[in-house]
């Protein structure tokens, strides 16, 4: 007999296996799907108490910005959650701790801001563990929560976040504040695109992966979206407070 079906057979076996191998790294990313994603797996995608909003900024701290955050966000009453980055946190150490004294949820976004889905679950759970550590040494608080740059959910997210002891939060909504041509209005509106009672919105604090300046925009907007909050009957605060099940 030759040994040619057998081997088709196993080389199929392989190709399937790693068809396999790689659904599985990708089929998490699928919940970039925001409005699926609200419906079916409304933990991963931060829906929590209808009455309540919770308030997210990704990227920080960062000394060019986020200092007017936290000083806007004073002035409207608000705590929220930032989801920092540890090559940033590293670098303005004091500003990490000032973030969690100002009465603010720290959270982890990455040590770097690197997809998910182009790595392996070792090199995630090295990323994880290491910014979960720098960001609770820095602020004295223990992380609860990550969100993974992009949002890009794959199996090694799923994995490294369980080891590193975090869960995994999206957004309900965004502002997509990070484009150059945003606008005070876009932003707005883009925020109340998908809106979700109990929503997770999420915007930016840097602009470190963003366009240059783009983070001027996201605090002008940030009056204009108090308008419709409030207008709401909605409480803005951190996912602390937000009854995520």
């Amino acid at each position: 007999m030759t040994p040619w079906p057998r081997a088709a057979t196993a080389a199929g076996a392989l190709c399937a296996a790693a068809a396999g191998a790689a659904l599985a790294q990708l089929l998490p990313a699928t919940s970039s799907l925001r409005r699926a994603r609200n419906r079916w797996v409304p933990g991963l995608a931060g829906v929590g108490h209808p009455g309540h909003l919770a308030l997210t900024f990704d990227d920080g701290p960062d000394p060019a910005s986020t200092p007017a955050f936290l000083d806007a966000l004073d002035e409207l009453g608000w705590r929220a959650t930032f989801f920092m980055l540890g090559e940033m946190a590293a670098r303005c150490p004091d500003l990490a701790a000032e973030v969690a004294r100002r009465g603010h949820e720290v959270a982890v976004h990455g040590y770097q801001h690197a997809n998910h889905l182009r790595r392996g679950p070792a090199w995630a759970t090295r990323d994880l563990i290491a910014a979960r550590h720098l960001v609770a040494q820095l602020t004295g608080a223990a992380p609860r929560w990550f969100r993974p740059p992009y949002g890009a959910i794959s199996a090694s997210t799923l994995v490294a976040a369980r080891r590193a002891g975090l869960r995994s939060v999206l957004w309900t909504t965004w502002g997509r504040d990070w484009r150059r041509e945003a606008t005070v209005e876009s932003v707005v509106a883009d925020v109340m695109a998908t809106w979700v009672a109990g929503g997770t919105v999420l915007l930016h604090d840097s602009d470190c992966t963003s366009a240059p300046g783009s983070w001027k925009t996201t605090l002008a907007a940030l009056p204009r979206l108090a308008q419709h909050w409030q207008a709401a009957g909605l409480s803005v605060g951190p996912l602390a407070e937000h009854g995520l099940r």
